[in-house]
């Protein structure tokens, strides 16, 4: 306990500081988005504990991990080196990976929405990037920059975000009980840790994702007759 007093107030504050950035309360609107969950769970492909754990933990491993990982982990490496050019090259090359329009249109809403925050919270860089289309993951990557959060942490918090906003959706959408969804977040763990070896280690010629079926589901999305979330 000493010794943890003496270490700086701002390093102690680290890991307190990707606590409120990965929070569900985190005013971005991140809770009215399910990412083409509300469509598989309409077409009966995720029915159960069981499908919604192989959807979420599959998705984030073939689809998040390779693209939204990759591209975070080079955005947050090349703020950490000054390398504004960089950061705004692995930006865009996520912008473009969206399957969907749905994708597209939440990647941008989301990310305007934390550039705001930011902004609002006197994080320099956030006011002038503002209404230039950043994607989520880019705004992520500004603010953990910001207040210092290592890359690494960093990015286990975006799949963490990932992860946990899927759950809560499924919870709603199959539904789930609240015992359920904490069996699949225990069992994420060891997923996200693999899933973040994935994305800081992947080589830029196999960065990005082939789903089809999440493709599919987002799309399908876009014109369902009922939908709990935003499309």
């Amino acid at each position: 306990m000493e010794a943890a007093s003496r270490l700086p107030a701002e390093q102690q504050a680290i890991p307190l500081h990707l606590l409120r950035l990965v929070s569900q309360g985190l005013p971005v609107g991140g809770f009215s988005y399910s990412r083409g969950l509300e469509a598989a769970v309409q077409a009966g492909w995720v029915s159960d504990e069981a499908t919604a754990r192989d959807w979420i933990l599959g998705t984030l491993q073939a689809n998040v991990a390779q693209l939204d990982g990759a591209l975070f982990w080079r955005m947050a490496t090349a703020l950490g080196a000054g390398d504004a050019e960089g950061f705004r090259a692995a930006d865009a090359w996520l912008a473009a990976g969206r399957e969907s329009l749905e994708f597209q249109r939440e990647d941008r809403r989301l990310g305007e929405a934390l550039l705001r925050l930011l902004a609002d919270l006197d994080v320099p860089a956030a006011a002038d990037l503002q209404g230039q289309g950043l994607t989520y993951p880019a705004a992520f990557a500004l603010a953990a920059h910001h207040w210092r959060i290592a890359p690494l942490q960093a990015l286990s918090g975006l799949l963490w975000v990932y992860v946990e906003g899927q759950v809560t959706a499924a919870i709603r959408l199959v539904p789930l009980g609240h015992t359920a969804g904490q069996r699949i977040l225990v069992e994420a763990v060891g997923a996200i840790g693999q899933a973040a070896d994935c994305a800081r280690l992947i080589d830029d010629r196999d960065v990005g994702n082939l789903s089809p079926a999440l493709a599919m589901a987002s799309a399908w999305h876009e014109t369902q007759y009922s939908r709990l979330f935003q499309s």
